[in-house]
């Protein structure tokens, strides 16, 4: 009996001629679009190895540590060679971790918090409590529309904390927020970034996102500017495959700085490309032009003929005055990109990315263009083992305040083992190299490495980020 459907197109009783089945075909393909997609760079999704986003759990983690560090002061001193001095220094501390996760109808909480406390021989920057706390709220509205909430916020001094990372409770990456990096020596860092994205499904295939960020930055030394500013983002993005999502991406910065110092504007946009190899890898990118514009206030030294008359030298009197400020003006136009390989495994993900964008500074060189790279791996072991490495480069050029190049290489190495039950030994290392070509005594090589015994609820391995 021949094959008979009821459909506006093709009506009841008639045969399904091979016209009708193509179109009806075309009409349903779209509805095996709604699969999970490869991770969206611009929409600061982090790879699927490591962001499940999904379930409740409940973990707990405490680790008491000895640790030495070559680096115990926030401004370095100089050596009788005229070279940066370093002091090393014993001490101790406690680390607390907890992250949680809780799903419901159509709600996905994620919360991750690290206090890290550390107490050192001689008085320091570094003494003292460190934290971070990152929270990731996603609210499904409609079927078609769905609204996060994201914020990364903490305390620290020189290394970046843990909280940095990301895990399985909280499914965002990172270093789309304004997490500061470069930071200028081991000054201590405040810093808040707050974000909403609204993301809207027109079809099984298309989709609008538009949010926006605020956020603060400051530090500790009375030298250092503070920055705050604005971010708002839009983007489309199609999914052509499976496998492949196309799209575009529009954004635009605003950096601030205390003592009126200035700030700049950024315009970026980008085409954005999701790609997965594998049913393990995926590539993701954004690449495009931007814009900046900043404006700051800069000292100048009065031209001699104006002092002859402002102070002549028959008045046998010093003159207050030398300098006088004017506001520097700058246009720079430069690549605006960002691209990411990661691969996941069963019990861990590897990655490499590199990017190049506007970033507002460590306080000290403001508004700059970076060039970042990283690599990193992560394992959660069969039971006993969990390992973290991270490398990352830094490569910037300042467009305000001290005008120069600065950079960082930085390497990060944690290590845990199950003893026994829910003990664990716990050792890490960390390392950065201050680097800057135009002043010599910001290079600098700082180590910090730790070992102890943690405990993590449910007889885990203490994890480790």
């Amino acid at each position: 009996m021949p094959l008979q459907v009821a459909s506006p197109l093709c009506p009841k009783g008639t045969r399904l001629k091979l016209p009708c089945g193509v179109v009806l075909l075309g009409l349903v393909m779209p509805a095996f679009a709604q699969f999970s997609g490869p991770a969206i760079l611009s929409r600061g999704e982090a790879p699927g190895g490591i962001s499940s986003g999904e379930g409740n759990e409940f973990r707990f983690a405490l680790t008491l540590t000895s640790d030495v560090t070559n680096g115990v002061w926030g401004v370095p001193t100089v050596s009788s060679q005229g070279q940066p001095a370093n002091q090393w220094s014993l001490g101790g501390g406690a680390v607390v971790a907890v992250t949680a996760g809780h799903s419901w109808n159509r709600t996905h909480l994620g919360i991750h918090y690290n206090g890290n406390f550390k107490d050192y021989s001689h008085s320091t920057f570094n003494s003292g409590l460190s934290q971070g706390l990152s929270i990731d709220l996603t609210r499904q509205l409609s079927p078609r529309t769905e609204i996060t909430l994201r914020e990364s916020a903490g305390m620290f001094s020189r290394f970046t904390p843990e909280t940095a990372s990301v895990n399985s409770s909280v499914p965002f990456d990172s270093s789309g927020m304004a997490v500061p990096t470069a930071s200028f020596l081991n000054n201590r860092t405040q810093y808040s970034t707050t974000g909403a994205f609204l993301t809207f499904q027109d079809s099984a295939r298309l989709s609008f996102n538009l949010g926006g960020t605020y956020f603060v930055n400051s530090w500790s030394s009375s030298g250092l500017l503070g920055a705050s500013g604005a971010m708002a983002i839009g983007d489309m993005q199609y999914r052509l495959s499976s496998r492949t999502t196309i799209g575009l991406n529009y954004a635009f910065f605003r950096y601030a700085y205390t003592q009126g110092m200035g700030g700049a504007d950024v315009h970026a946009a980008a085409f954005v490309l999701a790609h997965r190899l594998s049913q393990h890898t995926e590539v993701a990118f954004l690449a495009g032009p931007s814009r900046m514009e900043s404006n700051f206030k800069q000292a100048v030294a009065i031209d001699p003929g104006i002092l002859a008359v402002l102070c002549p030298s028959s008045a046998g009197v010093s003159c207050p005055v030398t300098t006088g400020n004017v506001i520097f003006h700058n246009v720079e136009w430069g690549p605006y990109f960002s691209a990411r390989v990661s691969r996941s495994f069963h019990r861990g993900v590897a990655f490499v990315d590199a990017g190049e964008s506007i970033l507002p500074g460590n306080g000290l060189f403001l508004t700059s263009k970076a060039l970042r790279a990283s690599a990193g791996y992560g394992y959660s072991g069969l039971g006993a083992w969990n390992m973290h490495v991270t490398a990352t480069y830094t490569s910037a050029q300042s467009f305000g305040n001290v005008i120069g190049h600065y950079g960082q290489l930085a390497g990060t190495y944690s290590l845990s083992r199950q003893i026994a039950g829910p003990f664990s030994f716990v050792t890490t290392l960390n390392v950065m190299q201050y680097r800057s070509a135009a002043y010599s005594a910001y290079n600098r090589l700082i180590y910090l490495a730790s070992m102890g015994v943690g405990f993590a609820s449910g007889n885990r391995t203490v994890p480790v980020y």
